[in-house]
């Protein structure tokens, strides 16, 4: 193979020619008119074996994804995806294809930075137009061209690259990794959500992709509900997504001489894990063979520096993976991990034993509820709740109706001055009016807040969740995050409150702070924090406390 490999020869009959040129599906697939860049190890040879080219330029044809991609492409669509499979490389093609051969259409590209936009167009847009073959690219003159935005003299129609657009109609869309954008710049998220997703008519088409970076933000909405349509079987409007999913295993040049990479007895105990929930989640059985699994090895290892969460979200094996921790910046990241690796999410059975409640009531008028339970030393947290712009009787008659036997219920520190409104009480004397001989308890505050999450990370050693009653909570828990500082283009140790989760987050360090201040070992309570104990609601707790499961397969299982 050269170093400059050339386009496969074009038709001799101008009729023939003139047939092929008119037919999309020939004009992508063919390998004689567009040219892409390589990175030189991601070529397959004719028989799907990976080689490693001698050129770093190739005759463009979709790869196994993006094949399945365009059979299944729709007007609005979502990829959650594996690194390096060239979808943008593919769109970038489509949109030069659709602007050569369409009068009057507008394709657009939005990057997550200016850096990475003039990089999209000088090597994925540029590139390909200058190397079509001579006789054709003379029928497409160029009237506009410069580092961004590529415009054609012979029937007005243009392709850009930018970090958002506001104002015109594009015909085409492409948002080239909406999780990072969401992650790093909610403002500009926004921009895209509000200003540039409309201007999409829709007979047009629109392709969001992105790997995955946390459980928040608006790709992770649009993942979540374009799932939802999919396994709902929904017939889709043209304004509803198409979901679609592209995972690590799916590409057939991630894989490696197993022969030499030592793969422990614990990682092929997780690559057979991988195996059940892929048959679990995407309903395929499937096998890695060694060769799979030595290139998911030293991936993680090597590229990743062994950082499993990093593998999860870009490497994913099935879509609710790539979402299970959210990236650098989040407090509880590592817990949650091994909290999941555990088993730690799982079905949990309500048992008939009494419930504690761990509340935190935000300032900005949003208020968290952990339902909790202890079983042979095991924090077990059997439900959550939460709501915004609700007053307390919402919460109060939401307790009533779930019909746990309650304990206690743990209130933040503040709840014991804060005044609300008209009724000028504050949060703890208002809930004991509306939930008479219930009890209740102020966490005592601590100083420094990181205090605070240093001890909810030691809770979640010990902590488990049911995986339906506690979704949103746990996203909260994975969602929990510290500002990122533009300025100095770090995380600084704050938390960011403006993402909704730090109701959810703060709740459960409730539980944390009371344990390590001995609340939970003998509940002794003074007067002016809570009401009394009842002799014969202390008498049930006793008598629950000693409850014992008949013996039964472990549920963590």
């Amino acid at each position: 193979m050269s170093n400059n490999t050339p386009l496969l020869p074009l038709p001799n009959n101008a009729e023939e020619l003139k047939r092929c040129l008119a037919d999309p599906k020939w004009r992508i697939f063919s390998g004689c008119l567009y040219k892409i860049k390589i990175k030189g190890d991601d070529f397959l040879d004719e028989d799907g074996n990976m080689e490693v080219a001698e050129t770093f330029e190739l005759p463009f044809k979709p790869n196994v994804a993006q094949v399945k991609f365009l059979n299944r492409l729709w007007h609005r669509n979502v990829i959650l995806k594996a690194r390096q499979l060239g979808f943008t490389t593919l769109i970038c093609v489509m949109w030069l294809d659709h602007a050569l051969f369409n009068a009057n259409q507008n394709c657009a590209i939005i990057a997550q930075d200016l850096t990475t936009v003039w990089s999209i167009f000088k090597d994925k847009i540029k590139f390909t137009y200058d190397s079509l073959p001579p006789e054709i690219r003379e029928r497409f003159p160029l009237r506009i061209c410069n580092k961004s935005e590529m415009e054609f003299a012979h029937n007005g129609s243009s392709i850009r690259v930018a970090t958002s657009f506001r104002g015109v109609t594009n015909h085409r869309l492409h948002i080239s990794e909406f999780g990072k954008i969401c992650a790093s710049d909610p403002g500009k998220a926004i921009e895209v959500v509000t200003g540039s997703i409309p201007t999409v008519p829709s007979n047009g088409i629109l392709v969001i992709e992105s790997t995955a970076e946390g459980q928040e933000g608006a790709f992770a909405s649009i993942v979540n509900d374009a799932q939802k349509n999919f396994s709902a079987r929904k017939k889709l409007s043209v304004k509803d997504y198409r979901f679609h999913f592209y995972a690590w295993w799916q590409e057939p040049k991630y894989r490696l001489d197993s022969s030499a990479v030592d793969i422990s007895d614990a990682d092929h105990q997780n690559f057979d894990d991988i195996e059940y929930k892929v048959l679990e989640a995407m309903g395929i059985e499937m096998h890695l063979d060694p060769d799979q699994r030595a290139w998911y090895v030293i991936t993680r290892d090597n590229d990743l520096t062994g950082d499993q969460a990093k593998m999860w979200q870009e490497y994913p094996s099935f879509p609710e993976e790539a979402f299970q921790v959210a990236t650098d910046g989040n407090y509880y990241a590592k817990e949650m991990m091994n909290l999941r690796k555990r088993g730690g999410i799982t079905e949990i059975e309500v048992l008939d034993i009494p419930t504690c409640t761990w509340w935190d009531i935000g300032n900005s008028d949003g208020c968290a509820i952990w339902f909790h339970q202890t079983m042979n030393s095991q924090d077990r947290m059997i439900d959550y709740y939460e709501a915004h712009g609700q007053d307390l009787r919402h919460y109060a008659a939401e307790i009533q109706k779930r019909g746990y036997i309650y304990h206690t219920h743990f209130l933040p520190h503040d709840a014991a001055h804060q005044r609300l409104g008209d009724y000028n009480k504050s949060t703890l004397e208002s809930l004991q009016e509306l939930l008479p001989g219930h009890n209740f308890v102020i966490v005592p505050r601590i100083t420094l807040l990181q205090t605070g999450i240093q001890m909810t990370r030691k809770l979640l050693k010990n902590v488990w969740f049911d995986k339906t009653r506690c979704e949103l909570g746990i996203k909260r828990i994975e969602g929990y995050k510290k500002k990122f500082s533009k300025a100095d283009k770090r995380y600084i140790d704050q938390p960011n409150k403006a993402n909704g989760c730090s109701e959810g987050a703060d709740a459960l360090r409730q539980l944390a702070q009371a344990k390590e201040a001995g609340l939970l070992g003998e509940l002794i309570y003074t007067q002016s924090a809570t009401t009394t104990i009842s002799t014969s609601n202390q008498q049930s707790f006793n008598h629950h406390s000693s409850y014992q499961e008949a013996p039964a397969p472990d549920w963590r299982m």
